[in-house]
């Protein structure tokens, strides 16, 4: 062989060498970028496209009230997806350019059955059509086309599936939040994101005792993403969530909602508030705050007066700030959230102070005469003229404010203190709800004798409603501070108890004797004094009205602003509830006896009879109680007539037959003692009457406007027969049309006003 043959062949060899090694390396580096450097994202892009990995989403735990009612329940929906990828037909390269044709002209026919179908179900408009058409198109494997989706639309799409063989379409289960009662209780229960995750009330606080645990179904899939045969899934199962059972009963609740509603709409204020408690456990019976919403679309505004103020606004930027401050607005739990001056309720407070440490009895005088002089100061009473020489009792009848001025300094810082602390004052409840609010107060070293002046009448100091409520319980129930609460037990997702509240003493704040004498004054403040609407026949009702100026918050040319309340106690012979209804900035300047107070009667009234607490009536409660009618149907006139008289009943006979065929009021139905049953003995038609508008009217002149046209009284609320007392509500509405001889309840109230 030549040199230069040989030399050649080197050449070639080395180059071919090099060339060997070369690709060698650059395999070796693909290899090692494939499996170590991008070697997690491509496995994982692997497991997508052979394995299907699906979430079961797991129930939310319900929550019930103290009777079993569910008032949150989650229930099975659907999320809808498409696999854009597999809505085209697969072209081969044995495909003509006919066949390619064709199957692209069926795939633009599937993708225009998805849309039209999904367009009659959902109701899309022009443009969510085509975004739904652009969806269809992705290069995706799993698009959302709906979430949530209800059963009945479900089915609707599983027949859509089956009919044209499309399995591009897939559903997978989740869940849904549903409150069948709306807006009861909705600044209590809260309400649920998008993601089922609890944002406001008891949904928040409770979250985690809520929310289960998701399940999951991994399927491996073939070539073209249909799933294998069972053998190849793997399942985990969903565990729903505990669910609670809360304190809240449905009928209180129901009632004090129903009372603030009325009053929202009637007065118009910026707010309407109330809690109702056990006071012998802290378990909170009832809790509203009005404004509300609906838990099922907590979005949307519900009060007319925001509604209307809204539309007045014309620029867009700030009506849509004003939106959104009314739907914030409507979430806030006020009774929780906020503070706010307490104004004359606290009296009751500085009185069991003062008695518990002996710097006044009963039989304390103190003569009012309309102001008293605090420093540099002239502290008025609410009455310019004054109330006179009084007693203690009367004081707090009259919520005398020079002379709880008086008290206060009898007691002094210290004291005062003392048991502005012990009664809960100083730091929040812990209550369970989220967000509660920190009472806003002078510390004991920064109290002068004008700070202590006006604090001893319930200004200065800054607190919680549901502080305040808890503060009467200790006055109600002996003088125990307990801790308020609103979940009573916790259950399994298999119906076990795994948690259940008892009822936490924290301290004993006054005595036992202490106690009951504040609840007898307090009685005096509903038979003698401000608080007159809140008599409740058959129950001794103890309570006290308050008024609170909001300093500072008034434009200019504008009056003082107010917020006013009622706080009661009930029985007070043996006491089971402690509430407090507030009312800020009524559009009326009237005080918390003449608008807080007959919400609290009715409240009271339906309470007592919720928690099986008999009346009890004094003999001229007796005298205005309805009884059930005698029945008389079958006897003759005159024996019917004998029956009704033993009842002190009157008869209106109507027909000329000689025996009672019908009557009204039936003997199923009640009629006060002085009242009339129309008796029928023939066939004639039944004789109707309009019910006439009894609002405004005093007692006597309702009952002569009730004869006028054929119909019975029955009255509730203040029964006082006085000019002050007039009817504000009834049972049927005027123009109602009903049978002569109807009952009408027509509830009354004093109209005497006081902003104490």
């Amino acid at each position: 062989m030549k040199p230069n043959t040989s030399k050649n062949m080197l050449k070639r060899l080395l180059i071919l060498a090099v060339a060997i090694v070369f690709l060698l390396c650059t395999n070796v580096t693909r290899v090692f970028y494939l499996q170590v450097v991008r070697g997690e994202e491509l496995s994982q892009k692997a497991d997508s496209q052979q394995m299907k990995d699906t979430e079961i989403s797991a129930m939310r735990g319900t929550i019930y009230d103290a009777e079993g009612n569910v008032l949150a329940q989650s229930a099975t929906v659907w999320n809808v997806y498409i696999d854009p990828l597999a809505i085209d037909l697969e072209i081969t390269d044995d495909d003509t350019e006919q066949q390619a044709a064709s199957k692209r002209e069926k795939s633009e026919k599937r993708r225009n059955l998805i849309v039209d179908k999904f367009s009659e179900l959902f109701k899309y408009d022009e443009k969510e059509k085509k975004e739904l058409l652009e969806k269809t198109k992705e290069e995706n494997h799993y698009v959302i086309v709906e979430k949530r989706v209800e059963n009945n639309i479900k089915e609707k799409i599983s027949e859509f599936i089956s009919e044209n063989n499309l399995n591009c379409i897939g559903m997978e289960q989740t869940s849904k939040r549903y409150y069948p009662y709306g807006t009861l209780a909705s600044s209590v229960i809260g309400f649920t994101g998008a993601d089922d995750q609890g944002l406001n009330g008891i949904e928040a606080y409770y979250d985690e005792e809520l929310t289960g645990t998701n399940g999951r179904v991994i399927t491996a899939k073939d070539a073209v993403s249909n799933d294998i045969l069972n053998d190849y899934e793997t399942s985990v199962e969903a565990t729903d969530g505990n669910s609670v059972v809360l304190t809240i009963n449905q009928t209180i609740q129901y009632y004090l909602e129903k009372g603030l509603r009325e009053t929202l709409e009637e007065y118009q204020p910026k707010g309407a508030y109330g809690i109702v408690m056990n006071c012998n456990t802290g378990a909170v019976l009832a809790m509203a705050s009005l404004p509300d919403y609906n838990c099922n679309d907590p979005y949307a505004l519900t009060y007319s007066k925001d509604k209307k103020e809204i539309k007045k606004i014309k620029n867009k930027e700030k009506k849509k700030e004003a939106e959104s401050a009314a739907v914030q607005n409507q979430w806030r739990n006020f009774n929780i959230n906020d503070t706010y001056v307490p104004g004359s309720v606290f009296k009751t407070f500085i009185a069991s102070a003062a008695l518990e440490e002996n710097v006044a009895t009963l039989n304390t005088t103190y003569t009012c005469t309309g102001g008293i002089k605090v420093d540099k100061y002239m502290m008025k009473c609410h009455y310019h003229p004054g109330h006179g020489t009084e007693t203690f009792q009367q004081g707090l009848e009259n919520s005398c404010n020079p002379f709880f001025i008086t008290i206060g300094q009898k007691l002094g810082v210290h004291n005062y203190f003392k048991y502005f602390d012990a009664f809960g004052f100083t730091k929040t409840t812990g209550i369970d709800l989220p967000g509660e609010a920190q009472p806003q107060y002078y510390p004991e070293d920064q109290y002068g004798i004008v700070e202590l002046s006006s604090a001893s009448f319930g200004q200065t100091n800054s607190l919680t409603p549901i502080q305040v409520c808890t503060g009467l319980c200790a006055i109600a129930n002996g003088g125990k501070l307990v801790q308020p609460y609103l979940v009573s037990s916790i259950i399994d997702s298999e119906g076990k108890t795994v948690k259940k509240t008892e009822t936490k003493v924290l301290r004993q704040v006054i005595s036992s004797e202490t106690s009951a004498t504040v609840r007898q004054m307090m009685k005096g403040v509903v038979d003698n004094g401000t608080g007159k609407n809140g008599y409740v026949a058959g129950y001794s009702v103890g309570g006290k009205t308050g008024t609170s100026t909001k300093l500072g918050e008034s434009k200019a040319g504008e009056g003082d602003k107010y917020i006013i309340s009622f706080a009661a106690i009930a029985p007070t012979d043996k006491p089971e509830i402690a509430m407090i209804v507030i009312v800020d900035e009524p559009n009326q300047d009237l005080g918390g006896g003449a608008i807080c107070a007959p919400i609290a009667a009715e409240v009271i009234k339906e309470s007592m009879g919720v928690l099986g607490i008999e009346p009890k009536y004094d003999d001229e409660e007796m005298k205005t109680l309805s009884n059930y009618a005698p029945n008389v149907v079958g006897k003759s006139i005159e024996d019917a007539k004998e029956e009704i008289g033993q009842y002190k009943l009157d008869y209106k006979i109507i027909g000329n037959g000689d025996e009672v065929i019908r009557q009204c009021p039936t003997s199923a139905g009640t009629i006060p003692n002085d009242g009339t049953i129309y008796l029928y003995t023939d066939n004639t038609k039944k004789k109707m009457t309009k019910v006439p508008d009894f609002t405004g009217l005093t007692v006597s002149e309702a009952k002569s406007l009730a004869g006028t046209n054929n119909l019975n009284i029955e009255i509730s609320g203040n029964n006082m027969n006085s000019g002050s007392v007039v009817a504000f509500r009834q049972s049927d509405e005027k123009g109602t049309s009903v049978e002569q001889g109807t009952v009408i309840t027509v509830t009354f109230k004093s109209t005497e006003s006081v902003l104490d």
